[in-house]
């Protein structure tokens, strides 16, 4: 039997922590109680212990507490949420609090937010493709069921929207199993959130939808939980209910200020740019949640969606998530100038685990050559744009100018394709096809002759 100790001995707060004296057995990450002396109780959990001293994490902020007069409670547990199916199609703080005028949740069980990774031996490989309906993800960088494949954006790109509609449209395509997407909103404006929920309802997708939604005027503090609780409800749903779950986290660099802020709060050692010295481990540990496991039928997929500060590829938040996850998208602000929805740069992203999601019995058997071509005609053509710019498209040869309306097109069309719509995996392999149509068949040296006939049966 869990057993409550309560001490009026806190004496010092600072920030978001608050320091108790005299306490005994308190455990790391146990979750606390703060009542004030107006009766409000808030909630907490135990940061460090030195000694008799436990530094307290307050979720709702330190204004207004009187030190004199405040009960501190220690539960003599983790961080618990409550779980259970009806969870799915509702809407939720970034604490697990129903916000969405429904009816409160009758947990199934209580489970702690802390959870853990995956045990390696346990893992099942990831080798089964999910489709988001959109062109350059599907076909160039395939994101397969049990992958953490983040993407990379920067301020004033549209990540919402990419991050909507991948909400919206992706499936587990000839799977009867149940799908479903948890959404976790982290450090996210009013209009952001109202934003997200609006597209899932009005689009459906709130059915199959769990969201998670943590405000940019909430206590920062509250931010480090949300991922950890969205990430249990996904476990639960995958594990114990085998279900398909896409997690889609945003913005993961809001959740590392927040992690920056309680680390100054605590007067460590700053590391890189400020952030504290675990932010790898830290960001492993969410990272790793991720994945399939033996025996079991469901599945946790992460899309991790972080806005490099300054554009910087090498900050530490972009740097480590490149170091822990499956590749990565990246979003480019040239082909956001240029009007083009979603501006996916195709060159410098990357799926790690593509080759293992794709291919016959899982896409097309064409899937892969077309690929690997579409790839390489991409990067010429975009050699010969550069030259163009520099000597004129008159120092282009034939093949060349052909390269150049390859690489233009392939954006126009394929890039291209609006937030809105959602093309099947098939759709994007025949426009591909189409699009290689413009290159002589001598130039399609990644396609085996056989495949060229069966698909461009008429190319000289």
């Amino acid at each position: 039997m869990v057993q409550i100790r309560e001490y009026r001995t806190a004496n010092q707060v600072e920030g978001p922590l608050m320091m108790v004296e005299g306490v005994e057995g308190a455990k790391y990450n146990e979750l606390v109680q703060v009542e004030l002396q107006t009766g409000e109780v808030r909630q907490g959990q135990v940061l460090e212990i030195s000694g008799d001293i436990a530094t307290v994490q307050l979720f709702e902020g330190s204004g207004g507490i009187n030190l004199k007069n405040t009960k501190v409670r220690f539960t003599g547990r983790p961080q618990h949420i409550g779980v259970s199916e009806d969870m799915v199609g509702r809407v939720f703080s970034g604490m697990g609090e129903v916000i969405d005028g429904g009816p409160a949740i009758l947990p199934e069980k209580e489970l702690p937010i802390e959870g853990e990774a995956i045990n390696p031996v346990a893992r099942k490989y990831p080798d089964e493709f999910i489709q988001t309906g959109i062109s350059t993800i599907d076909h160039l960088n395939t994101l397969v069921r049990g992958q953490k494949l983040p993407i990379f954006s920067a301020s004033g790109l549209p990540h919402k929207e990419l991050a909507a509609q991948i909400a919206r449209q992706a499936t587990v395509p000839n799977s009867d199993d149940n799908f479903a997407v948890v959404f976790a909103a982290m450090g996210v404006t009013f209009e952001e959130a109202d934003y997200f929920q609006n597209e899932l309802r009005n689009s459906g997708a709130l059915d199959r939808s769990v969201l998670f939604i943590n405000l940019a005027d909430d206590p920062s503090i509250e931010r480090l939980a949300t991922p950890k609780i969205a990430l249990t409800t996904a476990e639960y749903l995958a594990f114990e209910k085998g279900m398909h779950v896409l997690v889609i986290m945003t913005d993961i660099t809001n959740y590392c200020e927040a992690l920056r802020e309680v680390s100054a709060a605590r007067r460590e050692v700053p590391g890189r740019r400020g952030y504290p010295g675990y932010l790898y481990t830290d960001l492993a540990y969410i990272y790793e949640r991720a994945g399939r496991i033996e025996g079991k039928n469901g599945s946790v997929t992460q899309l991790p969606i972080l806005t490099m500060p300054e554009e910087d590829i090498t900050h530490p938040i972009p740097d480590l998530t490149g170091y822990i996850t499956e590749g990565q998208i990246i979003l480019s602000r040239d082909l956001y100038n240029n009007s083009y929805e979603p501006p996916i740069d195709v060159l410098p992203s990357l799926s790690r685990l593509k080759d293992d999601g794709i291919g016959e019995g899982k896409t097309r058997k064409d899937h892969e050559p077309t690929m690997n071509q579409v790839f390489a005609a991409y990067a010429q053509g975009k050699e010969a744009k550069e030259l163009s710019a520099v000597l004129g498209e008159a120092a282009l040869s034939a093949i060349d100018k052909q390269y150049l309306e390859f690489a233009e097109r392939f954006e126009e069309e394929y890039v291209n394709q609006s937030f809105q719509t959602n093309r099947t995996i098939d759709e994007t392999i025949d426009l591909a096809w189409d699009l290689l149509d413009i290159l002589p068949r001598t130039e399609l040296k990644r396609i085996k002759d056989e495949m060229i006939d069966e698909f461009l049966p008429n190319k000289e």
